[in-house]
């Protein structure tokens, strides 16, 4: 009994002991402090993803593209308080915006054809100076200085490029048309004053957004302007018949050139012959002057020297002296 008495003492003193430490470990590991640990865990958490989500934020601005910080707290009064960002840009979506703007050349194509452009019929419309209304397919390429940006959000105050593109932008351009068509007629805009036009319509959109830092880099039409087919029609003949008569012009010019060549060749041999004629009538009277009777009496010596050097000791067959003519004739067998 005593021996069993002394296991069980034993055996008491060893629960009490691993009560006690399972006692003292749950008093580490509790539930209440397992779950508050689990929410302040869960706090942090939520607060950095506030800080990061709200608080706090990065934004990588790239190449070909500007960023600029407003404030959204309404605090900038113009846009020389608007900064310029590039890079890696660090804000707070709480109080300011970071806005991207490209500053690549944009092209945009306002067309009929659904092909080209958006899907939608874009083509141009506008009046020439006798009301006739034309219409065009339309090409535009544009680009935005970098350090204008600040510029451009204040004046139009849109933070995508393609609002920009296809509302106010579109609206100057077609304006534009109008106001510089009001003084061509239509054969002008649809024939040889075609270039003249669009170059004075590009300086007049050139002239509305020059001050928000926006170059035009080309604008022109796509294909030819189209009017009322019977305008087109009486265009083309006219066009073709100042062509058939500059061209009768040009061949009347070659045949008068051509003629007026013959005739100065003409003039040229006449006058060539009466200088000629000119020239030996005065060799002739010079000689004529020339002569006296020691120069005739100095010639017929030296022909008769001549002759007397040619002469081959033979005589003639006629003879003839003072008064008297000598034949010789053969003599008889």
């Amino acid at each position: 009994m005593t021996i069993f008495n002394s296991d069980d003492r034993n055996s008491n003193d060893r629960d009490r002991t691993k009560a006690r430490v399972i006692d003292q470990f749950g008093g580490i590991v509790s539930p209440r402090k397992i779950i508050f640990w689990v929410l302040a865990t869960a706090g942090v958490l939520v607060g950095i993803w506030i800080v990061s989500s709200f608080l706090m934020d990065v934004k990588r601005i790239e190449a070909g593209y500007v960023g600029i910080e407003v404030n959204l707290a309404g605090s900038q009064r113009g846009a020389s308080e608007i900064p310029v960002r590039t890079g890696w840009v660090f804000y707070s979506p709480i109080t300011t915006q970071v806005i991207e703007f490209p500053t690549y050349v944009q092209t945009v194509k306002w067309t009929r054809d659904a092909n080209e452009g958006h899907p939608a019929n874009e083509e141009m419309g506008f009046n020439s100076k006798e009301g006739m209304e034309i219409f065009a397919d339309v090409s535009l390429s544009y680009a935005i200085e970098p350090k204008n940006v600040p510029d451009f959000y204040v004046k139009y105050r849109v933070n995508d490029l393609d609002r920009f593109t296809h509302g106010i932008l579109r609206d100057i351009v077609r304006n534009s048309l109008n106001e510089v068509a009001s003084t061509y007629t239509v054969e002008d805009i649809y024939g040889e004053k075609k270039a003249q036009f669009l170059a004075q319509v590009e300086q007049q959109i050139q002239a509305k957004v020059t001050n928000v830092g926006v170059g035009v880099q080309q604008f022109g039409f796509i294909g030819a302007p189209r009017v009322p087919s019977v305008i087109a029609q009486a265009i083309t003949a006219k066009a073709q018949a100042i062509q058939e008569a500059e061209r009768a012009k040009n061949e009347l010019a070659t045949t008068q050139a051509e003629a007026a060549k013959k005739i100065a060749e003409a003039e040229g041999d006449a006058k060539s012959n009466v200088m000629r004629a000119q020239g030996e009538a005065d060799a002739n009277r010079i000689r004529l002057n020339s002569l006296t009777p020691q120069l005739l009496e100095l010639r017929r010596l030296e022909n008769q020297r001549a002759l007397i050097e040619r002469w081959n000791g033979q005589l003639p067959t006629v003879e003839s002296g003072q008064g008297s003519l000598l034949l010789q004739l053969p003599k008889g067998q």
